[in-house]
């Protein structure tokens, strides 16, 4: 007796330049069969040949799903496509298949058994569809990154610039070069974040987060455009843990029984650019703010660490942006003053 399929799902794998793929179904008796797997170009030809293979593999009169991770830049190309042929996609964080993948008896990681598991996840969860963001966070997007971009050729330039002028008889010609490149790099910035002011303001809700976000101690019009373009606008965000953990700020440590092998550490396996933008807020944030400034004290007296405390002031930055975000509020500095003189002492 044939068992009635209820769910299909086509887990893909996304690197740079391939999509590893997985199709799996659950059964009615709840049991997961996997159909096949294969490889494509991630491009549009293997985008087209990937949808070809899944329509002829599948029961189309089931359900069925394409559920990728949402891995930097790399599976956007392939979820826009799907989405606008009329696919279901769902996109997840990273940090739920690594955790999810840890409850599974896989013992050796590779891109197959990362989309299989991908697949595994799909049909055992029940994912929202992808809707794709507003055009105007991925236009920010890609300013934001393309001035860090920018400001790296700049570093760059400075550093060789400083190197010329320290030798005992710099070269004058290589001196004027840097100098442009420079002038060049520095022209191209502020017409960078001509274009971050321009596209803020063509949006009234993207506006009103923005000077909402800038009201937190350390927090800057650039510092807001970031977070919102990298979080779509907190499209795929549901709670602050998540956020934490798409940004790589969440602490994990090396543990056995009832023994800690190695000192915890932020993850870093997340949204390098979150993490990167809030490096130099958490340091203003801690010279102007009383209460983050207690925060970054409390925690190198406790462990003597200032880049550590630094981070954690990092992740309370991101977390109030949020917050702020989702309460439609202002940062108020009095809040947690309040708190405390509400409670009472035993």
């Amino acid at each position: 007796m044939n068992v009635k399929i209820v769910k299909q799902v086509v887990g893909i794998d996304v690197a740079q330049d391939e999509l590893v793929v997985s199709l799996g179904h659950l059964q009615q008796d709840l049991s997961i069969r996997i159909l096949s797997r294969k490889e494509f170009a991630n491009n549009a030809v293997g985008f087209s040949k990937l949808v070809a293979w899944s329509l002829k593999a599948i029961d189309q009169s089931v359900l069925f799903q394409f559920v990728m991770e949402a891995t930097g830049v790399y599976h956007e190309a392939l979820a826009y496509y799907l989405a606008d042929r009329g696919y279901s996609v769902s996109i997840v964080l990273p940090n739920k298949i690594s955790n999810y993948m840890r409850t599974l008896e896989t013992k050796t990681i590779t891109d197959y058994t990362s989309a299989e598991a991908i697949m595994m996840f799909g049909l055992q969860r029940n994912l929202e569809s992808w809707q794709r963001p507003a055009e105007v966070y991925r236009k920010l997007q890609q300013l934001t990154r393309e001035r860090d971009q920018i400001i790296l050729f700049r570093t760059m330039a400075k550093n060789r610039l400083h190197a010329e002028r320290a030798q005992a008889m710099p070269d004058k010609e290589s001196v004027a070069r840097y100098n442009k490149q420079i002038t060049f790099f520095n022209k191209q910035v502020a017409e960078i974040m001509t274009a971050i002011n321009a596209t803020v303001k063509s949006n009234a809700e993207l506006k009103s987060n923005v000077d909402r976000s800038c009201t937190i101690p350390g927090v800057g019009l650039l510092t807001a455009a970031t977070i919102l373009a990298e979080t779509h606008g907190f499209n795929l965000i549901k709670n602050k843990k998540q956020l934490v953990s798409y940004a790589g700020l969440d602490v994990k440590e090396k543990q056995s029984g009832t023994s800690v092998k190695g000192k915890p550490k932020i993850s870093k396996r997340g949204n390098r650019h979150l993490r990167k933008c809030l490096h130099m807020p958490a340091l203003a944030a801690i010279k102007s703010d009383e209460r983050l400034k207690g925060v970054f004290a409390r925690l190198v007296a406790k462990h003597g660490i200032k880049m550590k405390a630094a981070v954690a002031v990092q992740r309370k930055l991101l977390e109030m942006v949020y917050v702020l975000h989702k309460k439609n509020e202002t940062y108020n500095p009095n809040y947690y003053k309040k708190l405390e003189s509400n409670i009472v002492a035993p």
